[in-house]
């Protein structure tokens, strides 16, 4: 399923083990397919495949070095996850403290049906 979604293709990107275990591998700086094959079990068009879902996700750039393509970070492609994540956490925590305040009305409430001389 191919997608415009710019959110939506970075998650794809992201669901997949091999390609958070290449982005984190590329923080360390940038590298070609040949040394990324070499720290992995995959082949050089395995790895090859997943940098073009990184790429098209906007998680990585790749460079021209004569012969060689090197992948780059770019933060720049995490931007619409961690908004989304920054939006959902604020999201969540409201409705924790809502239903924390929720309980401890109800004990409240039990507590003084239970004793009602208290």
């Amino acid at each position: 399923m191919e997608t415009h979604d710019p959110l939506s293709r970075a998650f794809a990107a992201l669901a997949d083990p091999t390609r958070r275990a290449i982005l984190e591998r590329l923080t360390a700086g940038e590298a070609g397919v040949v040394e990324l094959a070499a720290a992995s079990t995959l082949t050089q068009p395995a790895i090859t495949k997943h940098l073009k879902v990184l790429e098209r996700a906007g998680l990585i750039g790749r460079g021209r070095d004569g012969q060689r393509r090197p992948a780059r970070l770019q933060v720049d492609g995490l931007l619409p996850v961690d908004d989304w994540l920054r939006r959902a956490h604020a999201e969540w925590t409201d409705r924790l403290i809502r239903l924390e305040a929720h309980l401890a009305a109800q004990t409240e409430a039990t507590i003084k049906e239970e004793n009602p001389n208290a």
